[in-house]
């Protein structure tokens, strides 16, 4: 195992804007990156928390990311939002909407929100989790370039698809599901092959479509699927709801998140859900069930073990992940860039 770095919530943020502003990007872009990190370092699972920011560093860098996006929102209908993100992140155009799905939401009891034309989500929950935060129930999907194969011996046609659900649990952190279709995250083999670990079998398959132990090997293969046939149909369901809802690129169409200049311009949907009248005591209900279960040794994700690791208010970073923020962040200056521009909202 590599080496922490231990860093305080305000460190932590501050090394991370100084990095965004440094790679160029516009101060609401690294706002909204920034606190999707935060989020996921904090409940998330570590490998999409700060090793996934170097990605969104890389990619404003290297020109996979718009540094300067001017996403733009329609209403297809009263309840259904349509998101272009400009090539930028996904988290902006998420955040610039936020408002007006939630709105939608309380006066339809359902709201949909689609984008398309984004750099990967990052890590999914957060968009669920933040509608849990306001009393929201959320179910959300997305893909990117394909890496996983349908079946052992096949071709390339998936994402990992991941698919994210929260259900609010009033006071206490909500519930969150947030997994791949695939037998494990894209993010856990790299991290894996960087730190020269095997990977467990099942995982992946190398180039010529055999079963592998070894990340590297991995790296130039592909993902399984989780349950066989099973997990191919769940991403197959999420392909459809992510890039068929979206009008973003299938995952075979999808240019890789971590190479070129191209931006991988993926689909994103999330669908909000109002948990009942507030009277019917919906998430009292949800929260008592959740209790029974840990009573019973069950783990709830996003409620089990999530408490004690956030209350301390400080963040683990692989050294090797540190040393490669600081570095991108050593030129930036305290305040904005004179060059940025503000992005305060979607242009009408």
């Amino acid at each position: 195992m590599s080496e922490e770095i231990l860093l305080k919530r305000k460190d932590a943020e501050e090394l991370a804007m100084k990095a965004c502003l440094a790679s160029g990007a516009a101060r609401a872009s690294a706002r909204s990156l920034v606190d999707a990190t935060l989020s996921a370092a904090s409940f998330g699972p570590p490998t999409l928390g700060f090793p996934h920011f170097v990605d969104y560093l890389d990619g404003f860098r290297e020109g996979r990311i718009n540094r300067e996006p001017k996403p733009r929102l329609d209403r297809a209908f009263p309840a259904f939002l349509v998101s272009d993100a400009d090539r930028g992140i996904a988290q902006l155009g998420f955040d610039l909407a936020f408002k007006d799905l939630l709105d939608a939401v309380r006066s339809f009891g359902v709201a949909v929100f689609t984008q398309t034309n984004s750099y990967t989500t990052g890590e999914l929950g957060y968009y669920v989790r933040r509608l849990c935060n306001e009393g929201v129930i959320g179910l959300a999907a997305t893909n990117a370039n394909a890496m996983m194969v349908a079946q052992a011996g096949g071709p390339v046609v998936y994402s990992t698809n991941p698919m994210a659900f929260g259900f609010p649990l009033g006071e206490h952190t909500p519930m969150i599901i947030d997994q791949a279709s695939s037998a494990t995250a894209f993010v856990n083999i790299v991290r894996a092959a960087e730190e020269k670990e095997p990977i467990p079998k099942g995982w992946a398959v190398d180039a010529g479509g055999n079963a592998t132990e070894d990340a590297e090997e991995a790296l130039t293969g592909a993902l399984l699927p989780f349950g066989g046939r099973k997990g191919a149909n769940v991403a197959l369901l999420v392909e459809m709801l992510s890039a068929g809802l979206s009008g973003g690129p299938w995952s075979l169409d999808t240019p890789d998140f971590r190479s070129g200049t191209t931006s991988p311009a993926v689909g994103l949907s999330v669908i909000a859900i109002m948990p009942g009248p507030g009277a019917d005591g919906r998430i009292e209900r949800a929260l008592r069930q959740v209790e029974r279960l840990q009573e019973k040794s069950v783990f709830v994700p996003g409620v089990t073990g999530v408490n004690s690791t956030h209350a301390s208010g400080e963040f683990s970073i692989p050294r090797s992940v540190y040393e490669k923020i600081a570095t991108i962040a050593k030129p930036a200056l305290d305040g904005e860039p004179s060059n940025r521009k503000h992005c305060d909202g979607y242009p009408k």
